[in-house]
């Protein structure tokens, strides 16, 4: 057997390359343990990645040509990156957009005045660039249809869709994917509404799990069929999984149209709910479809960040998620933009004024699992011997095994790897996460 571990360990380089740990003939050891069965397998994982959001774009686009590169790079390049080969994008405005807007004039009741104008402007430029780098696979979600399409008037503040737009509403989803495939993106899959419980102060709009259901059975599901898209539902916190997905799937007029749910982390973890769902509805995929911090530029410590996204990641991906999308791919210095001053934390950020790009301990955590973990990879069995250390493994499709191990305590901790009938013995420090790659 081959081993290969990289670690970042807090207060030392990131992400580097280790020798600390030795194939052991104690084979009858009890513990500390932590358990690999690379014969049980479980969901397949289908990608990794971020979100193109209008904050993004535009903050990539006031920095030097060498790190627009560097940034996309990092992001997407399966070598010199952490692999990413997933994208968000928003369907109108959302609140990392730059003010409101949408892709059509207000009051236009017959989509003649539709264009993506406004994303082709930078937006779709930032994806076509990263897609040198990588295959993405892009998927797309409104935060609020136009606001004369809704009860309240306006894109922001919660309201709900007019029932006499569902039928036009639903069209403008095959226009947008229509217009970003003539700009060269392809758009595999959207969630029929971005946290459909939540009246923001930003971009949003309300559906209670009926109307949801109802939009889809009788409007979205079918065309979104014809044209080979993907539907999610929910895209909102985990905590409501179940109680959404009793209305959605348990109605075949409706889950027949439905590829998965896509779920938030904002309310906590939540995990079992996962775990329900996949025992519920094993035909259908989750995807981790947005998670972000609070703003932390020039915070003299971001691992705490770092390390409740591989907590997140660890929980959902051993209870069934397939998917993991980040929210914003680039912030700048503010935090923003976001037109109503909703700042917030992402794994790179720019200092535009001065064109220097920050890579925080979040994009080190992600890519210890995106980096390593291929698409198509099989999430398998694993346990371990105390809840100090979480762990989750996989089966990459070249047959190759990998195991990420974190430590979010003070302790370091000794420990040995039971798999396929080696015993390996290696060392979890205090506040770090490392990848195991094991081979023939």
């Amino acid at each position: 057997m081959n081993i290969k571990a990289i670690k970042t360990v807090k207060g030392q380089n990131p992400m580097q390359e280790v020798n600390d740990f030795s194939v052991s003939d104690d084979k009858a050891r009890e513990k500390p343990l932590i358990n690999v069965f690379s014969d049980i397998e479980y969901q397949t994982i289908k990608g990794f990645g971020g979100a193109f959001t209008e904050a993004s774009s535009t903050t990539i686009d006031k920095l030097s040509k060498e790190n627009r590169e560097k940034i996309l790079k990092l992001y997407f390049d399966k070598e010199e990156g952490i692999g990413y080969n997933f994208g968000r994008v928003h369907i109108n405005s959302c609140d990392f957009s730059l003010g409101n807007y949408t892709c059509v004039k207000e009051g236009d009741e017959t989509l003649e005045t539709f264009n993506v104008d406004r994303d082709a402007a930078s937006i779709i430029p930032m994806i076509c660039d990263a897609k040198k780098y990588n295959d993405i696979q892009m998927f797309a979600s409104p935060w609020s249809p136009p606001a004369y399409m809704k009860t309240n008037g306006e894109m922001n503040h919660g309201g709900k869709l007019k029932s006499e737009y569902f039928e036009l509403w639903s069209q403008y989803y095959v226009k947008f994917i229509e217009e970003y495939k003539k700009h060269g993106v392809d758009i595999g899959m959207i969630s029929v509404q971005n946290e459909p419980k939540a009246t923001q102060v930003w971009d949003s709009c309300v559906y209670t799990a009926e109307e949801e259901r109802d939009f889809v059975k009788n409007y979205l599901g079918k065309k979104m069929h014809d044209i080979g898209v993907k539907v999610l539902f929910w895209d909102h916190n985990k905590e409501r999984v179940i109680e959404r997905s009793r209305v959605m799937l348990d109605d075949e007029d409706a889950k027949k149209y439905i590829y998965g749910i896509g779920v938030h982390w904002y309310s906590g973890d939540h995990f079992e709910q996962l775990d329900m769902f996949k025992r519920l509805y094993p035909d259908k995929d989750i995807v981790f479809s947005e998670g972000c911090y609070e703003y932390s530029l020039g915070a003299s410590d971001t691992v705490k960040i770092g390390e409740k996204y591989a907590h997140d990641m660890i929980g959902n991906f051993n209870n069934g998620c397939n998917i993991f999308c980040d929210w914003n791919l680039l912030l700048d210095e503010k935090g923003g933009p976001n037109h109503v001053k909703n700042y917030c934390d992402a794994p790179i950020m720019a200092d535009t004024q001065n064109d220097k790009v920050h890579i925080h301990d979040s994009y080190y955590y992600i890519g210890h699992f995106s980096k390593f973990v291929k698409k198509g990879a099989k999430r398998i069995g694993s346990s371990k011997w105390t809840y100090d250390i979480e762990t989750v493994s996989f089966k990459n499709p070249d047959g190759s095994i990998v195991s990420v191990v974190l430590n979010m305590t003070d302790k370091d901790k000794d420990f040995f790897f039971s798999i396929d009938g080696e015993m390996v013995k290696a060392k979890s420090e205090a506040h770090s996460i490392a990848t195991y790659i094991f081979t023939e």
